[in-house]
Formats: structure tokens, C-alpha cells, sequence
């Protein structure tokens, strides 16, 4: 199998088009400690011939671009890309679908939930139902997305995404609209879990001995957009495990047998972007990867 991350950002991408925080600050001045970041998505492959997205960001066209495995081949209208694999409705990770709307072939798998709220909104109906049919997945359902790629959805604690929110919001809640992925190809796991605001043991067994782990890694603090004064939100608030402290990410996957653990989704304050910080240290003293654009892995 082999995986390409092709965005590893949080919503906004690194630098953020209007903010200055501290790591914006450094990406904006080109401070080599801070790589520019996309919006996160991923691409899978069990050959290098044909690839699967996993989310499309609204940086997808860019991504593509800088992505020969993912551009076209022959002469006409040709693309490698035989589906792309929804794990919410956030914005960050379905908006990059309006970009493969040019009457191009592909399948687009997500769960009951998700793919009712594309079917809302009318303006994915330029991506044609007749090219781009819509395949609902129950969880523990598997399914295969290209040939010899395995793949199944399983519940992560979450909540629907920002622009779905209203009174009746419930944070962590465990159903169709916050999912992670399991992906298998020639006895190798992959999981992929973006997104999540809480540990449970279920999650626990699900990323037990995978090869290859994306977890979420939206801020480093609970506060840090607070303290960076460019938002009113804690990372719980909008349903975002940190990576430190007690109930962070770092300390409840630290026992788990999981061969590299890469954190993907990451906001533009979160100062493990920087190189050399002691956030990045600490992170890295723990076993974890955190993710850039370009990354490959070959399981």
C-alpha cells in the first residue's frame, strides 16, 4: 500500500490567509522552521496505478498539481483517482469536491449521514450522480475502493460539522457524522482518524497494532487560540482532542502498539509546526510524527 498525505492542515491551511499568530507569523516570513500547509486529505494506492482520496480539501486542485501520481496519464480527460472517501461533512473535507466536477468518473463512499448532507445542498450537484455515484456505507460494513484496498468506517466520538451546528449540539457523541477508517492491502493496516474528541476503548482496539496511525492533532493546548487570541473556542468546544496534557492524545495512545503515529489535521497555532520548538520535542520524544504535505509511506 502505498500513501501519500496530501494536506495536513487544519481548516485555513498554514499560514491561514488572515491571521498572524505566532506560527503564521514565521510561515508568513518563509522562517524555514515552519513548512506551508494544505488542507488535510490523504491518497491511498495498493499498486500506484489507481488512488483513493481519503477527504477532499478545498486545497484538492493545488494538491493535485503538486502530486504526479495523481495527474493525468494519457491524452484527453484521464485521471488516476477511482474514489474519494468522506469521514465528515466538515467544510475542510468536502469542498474539494467541487473541483472534480468536469465529468470525470469516480466513486464517493461516506456514511449515511454525510453523504445527506452533500445531497442538501445543491451546489454538489455539479459533481453528476451519473459520473460520481453515491455509495452509503453502514459501519462494520467493508468495502473496496480500488482493487486489493480494504476499507471500513467505525465510530469516533465527535459532533456534526460548524455549519451544522444549533442548540441541540452534543460533543463527542458517537454517530454517523464523525467517522474514522480503517484501510488493508496485502496483509498492512492503515487508520485514519482526523477527527476526535474523545479516547474510548473501542478506538483503543480499533488502533491497536496498526502499521500506520493519522490521529487528529488540532491544537497542542486546550486554550491555545484562546491564548493566541485569534479565536473564542477551546479545542473541546469544537470537538478536538489536544495532543498534550493528562487527557491529551500523547498520554492515552502512549501504551498502544502502533508502528508510526502520525498527527494530521493540524491548526495554525499549534506550535509543534515549528521545527526545533519544544512542543515539536516533546512530540517527537513520544514516538509521533507531525505530518507535512508530500509526506509518502509504502506499507
Amino acid at each position: 500500500m502505498q500513501v501519500i498525505v496530501l494536506g495536513s492542515a487544519a481548516g485555513g491551511g498554514v499560514p491561514q490567509w488572515n491571521c498572524r499568530c505566532p506560527v503564521c507569523r514565521l510561515a508568513w516570513s518563509k522562517d524555514p522552521r515552519v513548512e506551508p500547509r494544505t488542507q488535510s486529505s490523504i491518497a491511498v494506492s495498493p499498486d500506484g496505478s489507481a488512488w483513493v482520496l481519503l477527504n477532499a480539501s478545498p486545497d484538492l486542485r493545488a494538491q493535485i498539481t503538486a502530486t504526479p501520481a495523481l495527474q493525468p496519464r494519457v491524452d484527453g480527460r484521464d485521471s488516476p483517482i477511482r474514489a474519494v472517501v468522506l469521514t465528515n461533512g466538515d467544510v475542510d473535507h468536502i469542498a474539494g469536491l467541487l473541483s472534480l466536477r468536469e465529468q470525470q468518473p469516480f466513486e464517493l463512499y461516506g456514511t449515511a449521514d454525510t453523504l445527506a448532507l452533500i445531497g442538501e445542498n445543491q451546489v454538489f450537484e455539479v459533481v453528476a450522480r451519473q459520473m460520481v455515484p453515491r455509495e452509503p456505507v453502514a459501519f462494520g460494513a467493508a468495502f473496496s475502493p480500488a482493487p486489493g484496498l480494504h476499507m471500513e468506517f467505525f465510530t469516533v466520538p465527535g459532533k456534526v460539522p460548524l455549519w451544522r451546528e444549533d442548540a441541540a449540539l452534543v460533543i463527542g457523541e458517537e454517530s454517523g457524522s464523525t467517522v474514522g477508517v480503517t484501510v488493508t492491502c496485502g496483509g498492512k493496516r492503515l487508520v485514519y482518524v482526523p477527527g476526535c474528541a474523545a479516547v474510548t476503548d473501542a478506538l483503543r482496539q480499533r488502533i491497536g497494532g496498526a502499521d500506520l496511525l493519522f490521529f487528529d492533532g488540532t491544537l497542542y493546548r486546550d486554550d491555545e487560540m484562546i491564548e493566541a487570541g485569534v479565536g473564542t473556542k477551546t479545542g473541546a468546544r469544537m470537538g478536538h482532542l489536544s495532543m498534550s496534557g493528562a487527557d491529551g492524545t500523547l498520554a492515552l495512545l502512549a501504551d498502544l502498539p502502533v508502528t508510526r503515529r502520525v498527527f494530521i489535521h493540524i491548526n495554525n497555532t499549534n506550535p509543534a509546526l515549528v521545527d526545533g520548538s519544544d512542543e515539536r520535542r516533546a512530540v517527537e520524544a513520544a514516538g509521533w510524527a507531525v505530518a507535512r504535505d508530500g509526506m509518502e509511506f509504502i506499507l
